[in-house]
């Protein structure tokens, strides 16, 4: 019987929610190609058998992995974005909440979904879920666009889906900047920048 087997069905004597949080640092740091199997359960403290009784797979727990980044990160995000009084001011927290976050280096440097190589690796099974990841910002975007048409401050006429993906593509950039070694405070210059293509009225 393998040892895979024999731990099915045992209480897990660790917490899966730390496991998942540590598992996902490490797919974040090292990408789902380059982190093994060791890497992985080194970080999480537990052993191969364990992983695979509590995620399945290497694949299921990077699945996992993403979907806890996003889950984790994007309620903070997004209420940058909601919470400012205008459309204009929300893209610019959504900005600077990305440089101060992408080079935090209490975390590893950059996004996690921005940098996930599985997309243009086409890892079956892991490159749609990566690519679905990676439309939240351009939908929260330009959802915000919207809603400031809606209230008054964004005029009727602007090209929502371009500003939109303009600005998402600043953020995404700022991510491989900040893996690269930019700082926050560099990060931040890049959206002073950015802002000024806000379009007149």
């Amino acid at each position: 019987m393998s040892e895979k087997t024999t731990t099915r069905g045992r209480p897990r004597s660790f917490d899966r929610t730390a496991a998942l949080d540590a598992a996902t640092r490490v797919f974040w740091q090292k990408g789902f190609t380059a982190a093994s199997m060791t890497d992985l359960c080194t970080a999480m403290g537990i052993g191969s058998p364990s992983l695979y009784a509590a995620f399945g797979s290497k694949e299921q727990l990077y699945t996992e992995a993403i979907r806890h980044y996003g889950d984790t990160g994007s309620p903070q995000i997004g209420a940058a974005l909601e919470s400012a009084p205008t459309a204009k001011l929300g893209i610019e927290a959504f900005l600077r909440f990305s440089a101060r976050t992408l080079a935090c280096p209490a975390n590893p440097l950059g996004c996690m979904v921005v940098l996930s190589p599985v997309a243009s690796e086409g890892v079956i099974g892991l490159a749609d879920m990566v690519l679905e990841e990676r439309k939240r910002s351009l939908q929260m975007v330009e959802a915000r666009l919207r809603r400031g048409i809606r209230e008054g401050d964004v005029p009727r006429k602007m090209d929502v889906k371009a500003l939109a993906r303009f600005f998402v593509t600043v953020q995404q950039g700022m991510s491989i900047q900040a893996r690269d070694g930019a700082t926050s405070r560099e990060l931040d210059a890049v959206a002073t920048t950015a802002m000024q293509a806000w379009p007149l009225a």
